[in-house]
Protein backbone atom coordinates (compact mmCIF):
# COMPACT_ATOMS: atom_id res chain seq x y z
CA UNK A 1 0.00 0.00 0.00
CA UNK A 2 1.52 3.33 -0.98
CA UNK A 3 2.07 5.82 1.79
CA UNK A 4 1.21 9.49 1.67
CA UNK A 5 3.89 11.97 2.52
CA UNK A 6 2.15 15.31 2.19
CA UNK A 7 3.35 18.67 3.38
CA UNK A 8 2.17 19.58 6.86
CA UNK A 9 -0.81 21.63 5.63
CA UNK A 10 -1.71 19.69 2.51
CA UNK A 11 -5.39 18.96 1.87
CA UNK A 12 -4.72 15.24 2.38
CA UNK A 13 -3.18 14.17 5.67
CA UNK A 14 -2.51 10.66 6.92
CA UNK A 15 -3.12 10.18 10.65
CA UNK A 16 -3.46 7.20 13.02
CA UNK A 17 -7.22 7.71 12.86
CA UNK A 18 -7.37 7.69 9.08
CA UNK A 19 -7.03 9.96 6.10
CA UNK A 20 -7.93 13.58 6.76
CA UNK A 21 -9.24 15.37 3.70
CA UNK A 22 -10.51 18.80 2.74
CA UNK A 23 -10.20 21.33 5.52
CA UNK A 24 -13.29 23.36 6.54
CA UNK A 25 -13.15 27.09 5.82
CA UNK A 26 -15.20 29.10 8.33
CA UNK A 27 -17.14 31.90 6.69
CA UNK A 28 -18.04 34.87 8.87
CA UNK A 29 -18.72 38.59 8.92
CA UNK A 30 -16.59 41.61 9.61
CA UNK A 31 -16.13 42.44 13.31
CA UNK A 32 -18.96 44.53 14.71
CA UNK A 33 -21.33 44.03 11.78
CA UNK A 34 -24.64 42.28 12.45
CA UNK A 35 -26.21 40.16 9.73
CA UNK A 36 -29.57 41.85 10.21
CA UNK A 37 -31.32 44.37 12.42
CA UNK A 38 -33.22 41.53 14.08
CA UNK A 39 -30.16 40.03 15.74
CA UNK A 40 -29.09 40.71 19.32
CA UNK A 41 -25.72 38.97 18.97
CA UNK A 42 -22.77 39.85 16.76
CA UNK A 43 -20.59 36.91 15.67
CA UNK A 44 -17.07 37.81 14.59
CA UNK A 45 -14.77 35.50 12.64
CA UNK A 46 -11.05 36.22 12.29
CA UNK A 47 -9.31 34.27 9.54
CA UNK A 48 -5.71 33.07 9.82
CA UNK A 49 -2.92 34.90 8.06
CA UNK A 50 -2.31 33.86 4.48
CA UNK A 51 -0.07 30.81 4.35
CA UNK A 52 -0.37 30.09 8.09
CA UNK A 53 0.26 26.50 9.09
CA UNK A 54 -1.62 25.29 10.96
CA UNK A 55 -4.58 27.52 10.17
CA UNK A 56 -6.23 28.93 13.30
CA UNK A 57 -9.65 30.51 13.00
CA UNK A 58 -10.91 32.68 15.88
CA UNK A 59 -14.67 32.91 16.45
CA UNK A 60 -16.21 35.29 19.00
CA UNK A 61 -19.67 36.54 19.90
CA UNK A 62 -21.06 39.40 21.97
CA UNK A 63 -24.45 40.77 22.88
CA UNK A 64 -25.54 43.85 20.93
CA UNK A 65 -29.03 44.72 22.26
CA UNK A 66 -30.82 47.77 20.90
CA UNK A 67 -31.77 50.43 23.46
CA UNK A 68 -33.08 53.98 23.79
CA UNK A 69 -34.56 56.54 26.17
CA UNK A 70 -36.75 59.66 26.34
CA UNK A 71 -38.18 62.10 28.88
CA UNK A 72 -41.13 64.48 29.15
CA UNK A 73 -43.84 66.01 31.31
CA UNK A 74 -47.52 66.89 31.26
CA UNK A 75 -49.77 69.24 33.20
CA UNK A 76 -53.12 67.72 34.14
CA UNK A 77 -54.82 70.94 35.27
CA UNK A 78 -57.18 71.05 32.32
CA UNK A 79 -57.79 67.31 32.08
CA UNK A 80 -60.87 65.70 33.61
CA UNK A 81 -60.46 63.42 36.61
CA UNK A 82 -60.02 59.67 35.97
CA UNK A 83 -58.86 60.20 32.39
CA UNK A 84 -55.49 58.92 31.17
CA UNK A 85 -53.40 61.60 29.46
CA UNK A 86 -50.21 61.04 27.44
CA UNK A 87 -47.09 62.50 29.05
CA UNK A 88 -45.64 64.74 26.33
CA UNK A 89 -42.23 63.56 25.11
CA UNK A 90 -42.19 60.39 27.23
CA UNK A 91 -42.47 58.00 24.29
CA UNK A 92 -40.09 55.41 22.86
CA UNK A 93 -40.29 53.03 19.91
CA UNK A 94 -39.12 49.44 20.29
CA UNK A 95 -37.55 48.97 16.85
CA UNK A 96 -37.96 45.23 16.19
CA UNK A 97 -39.54 42.01 17.40
CA UNK A 98 -38.29 40.62 20.70
CA UNK A 99 -38.49 40.85 24.47
CA UNK A 100 -37.68 44.23 26.03
CA UNK A 101 -37.14 45.60 29.49
CA UNK A 102 -39.15 48.84 29.56
CA UNK A 103 -38.78 51.23 32.52
CA UNK A 104 -40.18 54.66 33.39
CA UNK A 105 -39.08 56.81 36.36
CA UNK A 106 -41.82 59.28 37.23
CA UNK A 107 -42.54 62.18 39.56
CA UNK A 108 -45.81 63.93 40.30
CA UNK A 109 -47.07 66.99 42.13
CA UNK A 110 -50.47 68.29 43.19
CA UNK A 111 -51.95 71.03 45.39
CA UNK A 112 -54.90 70.16 47.66
CA UNK A 113 -57.23 73.06 48.34
CA UNK A 114 -59.47 72.84 51.40
CA UNK A 115 -61.27 69.61 52.26
CA UNK A 116 -60.07 66.78 49.98
CA UNK A 117 -60.66 63.02 50.30
CA UNK A 118 -58.62 60.29 48.58
CA UNK A 119 -56.78 62.31 45.98
CA UNK A 120 -54.04 60.60 43.97
CA UNK A 121 -51.89 60.74 40.86
CA UNK A 122 -51.20 57.56 38.88
CA UNK A 123 -49.15 56.63 35.83
CA UNK A 124 -48.77 53.67 33.49
CA UNK A 125 -46.97 52.42 30.40
CA UNK A 126 -49.20 52.22 27.35
CA UNK A 127 -48.65 50.31 24.09
CA UNK A 128 -49.78 52.80 21.45
CA UNK A 129 -49.34 50.30 18.61
CA UNK A 130 -51.57 47.67 20.21
CA UNK A 131 -53.82 50.22 21.99
CA UNK A 132 -53.35 48.37 25.26
CA UNK A 133 -51.86 48.92 28.70
CA UNK A 134 -48.48 47.27 29.22
CA UNK A 135 -49.38 44.65 31.85
CA UNK A 136 -48.35 45.23 35.48
CA UNK A 137 -47.21 48.84 34.95
CA UNK A 138 -49.93 50.94 36.62
CA UNK A 139 -48.36 52.85 39.54
CA UNK A 140 -49.66 55.28 42.19
CA UNK A 141 -47.27 58.24 42.32
CA UNK A 142 -48.85 59.86 45.37
CA UNK A 143 -51.94 59.45 47.56
CA UNK A 144 -53.53 61.89 49.98
CA UNK A 145 -56.32 60.20 51.95
CA UNK A 146 -56.87 62.67 54.82
CA UNK A 147 -59.34 65.52 55.03
CA UNK A 148 -57.64 68.85 55.80
CA UNK A 149 -59.60 71.65 57.35
CA UNK A 150 -61.38 74.11 55.13
CA UNK A 151 -59.12 76.88 53.91
CA UNK A 152 -55.92 74.81 54.37
CA UNK A 153 -53.73 74.15 51.32
CA UNK A 154 -51.37 71.19 51.00
CA UNK A 155 -48.70 70.75 48.33
CA UNK A 156 -47.63 67.14 47.73
CA UNK A 157 -44.90 65.51 45.65
CA UNK A 158 -44.19 61.84 45.00
CA UNK A 159 -42.13 59.39 42.95
CA UNK A 160 -42.68 56.01 41.33
CA UNK A 161 -41.11 53.68 38.78
CA UNK A 162 -42.84 51.26 36.43
CA UNK A 163 -41.06 48.37 34.73
CA UNK A 164 -41.97 45.32 32.68
CA UNK A 165 -40.53 42.62 30.45
CA UNK A 166 -42.59 43.10 27.32
CA UNK A 167 -42.64 40.99 24.15
CA UNK A 168 -43.56 42.56 20.82
CA UNK A 169 -43.93 41.13 17.32
CA UNK A 170 -42.53 44.16 15.50
CA UNK A 171 -41.85 47.90 15.87
CA UNK A 172 -43.93 49.14 18.80
CA UNK A 173 -44.45 52.57 20.36
CA UNK A 174 -44.65 52.80 24.16
CA UNK A 175 -45.57 55.96 26.07
CA UNK A 176 -46.14 57.07 29.65
CA UNK A 177 -49.64 58.18 30.60
CA UNK A 178 -50.85 59.98 33.74
CA UNK A 179 -54.16 60.28 35.58
CA UNK A 180 -55.57 62.33 38.47
CA UNK A 181 -58.36 61.29 40.82
CA UNK A 182 -60.24 62.65 43.82
CA UNK A 183 -63.20 61.20 45.71
CA UNK A 184 -64.32 64.64 46.89
CA UNK A 185 -62.87 68.11 47.03
CA UNK A 186 -60.64 70.11 44.72
CA UNK A 187 -57.05 69.69 43.53
CA UNK A 188 -55.03 71.99 41.31
CA UNK A 189 -51.65 72.32 39.57
CA UNK A 190 -51.50 68.58 38.96
CA UNK A 191 -48.46 67.54 36.91
CA UNK A 192 -46.50 64.40 36.07
CA UNK A 193 -42.89 64.20 34.89
CA UNK A 194 -41.47 61.10 33.22
CA UNK A 195 -37.83 61.78 34.02
CA UNK A 196 -36.45 58.79 32.16
CA UNK A 197 -38.38 56.37 29.97
CA UNK A 198 -36.08 53.72 28.52
CA UNK A 199 -35.91 50.30 26.93
CA UNK A 200 -33.35 47.59 26.30
CA UNK A 201 -33.80 44.45 24.26
CA UNK A 202 -33.06 41.33 26.31
CA UNK A 203 -34.07 38.48 23.97
CA UNK A 204 -35.06 37.76 20.38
Amino acid sequence: MPRLDPAACNALTQSPAGLLVLRTAVQGIAPGVAVSAGRSVDVDVQAPAAGACPETWTVGARLTPVSGQASGSVGLQGAPYDTWVAVTGAQVTLPEAGVYEVIADMQGGVIMVGSVVNAYLAARLFDVTANAVVPLTVRTILLFAATPAAGVTHTLHGNASAAALYQVAGPTTIRVEGLKHVDSGTTTAEAIWALNTRYKKVAD
